[in-house]
């Protein structure tokens, strides 16, 4: 992500490819927050059981509140 920021930042390229790069960050940007909430999920999941920590599995992608 950072060195599409910097060819971006540089401006040595054709708007084409920049516009392809930007959009590129975007799906990366995306992947980085999926993966956050993902781990976020498996965090919240940890739960403390009499004493005992367990982990409860689950499926990506639904919502358990």
């Amino acid at each position: 992500m950072e060195a599409l920021v910097e060819r971006l930042e540089e401006g040595d390229i054709g708007l084409e490819e920049s516009l392809r790069q930007f959009e590129r960050g975007v799906e990366l940007t995306r992947a980085c927050q999926k993966a956050l909430a993902d781990a976020e999920q498996k965090v919240n999941k940890l739960i403390e059981r009499n004493g005992n920590v367990e982990f409860e599995s689950f499926e990506a992608g639904t919502n358990e509140d």
